[in-house]
């Protein structure tokens, strides 16, 4: 399964009437994920939630090539 890099946001059984608004809605709640926490509590929110999302994904080859586009020219 290759990694997907187009806008593939969705909430089931939402209707959405404009493709960016998904995405809207996941910032807004990634936001208020980290709203009232410390840099060092944010940092380990952000760790928890990419090993619960790469756990869901499963694949490692679409988890590597992840890595290796997020990584970019560092």
């Amino acid at each position: 399964m290759p990694l997907i890099t187009q806008p593939n946001l969705y909430e089931s059984g939402q209707r959405y009437f404009q493709a960016y608004t998904p995405g809207d809605d996941f910032y807004e709640a990634l936001i208020e994920t980290h709203q009232g926490l410390t840099d060092e509590q944010s940092t380990a929110v952000n760790a928890r939630l990419i090993l619960l999302l790469s756990n869901h994904i499963g694949d490692i080859g679409v988890l590597r090539e992840a890595m290796r586009i997020a990584r970019g020219n560092f």
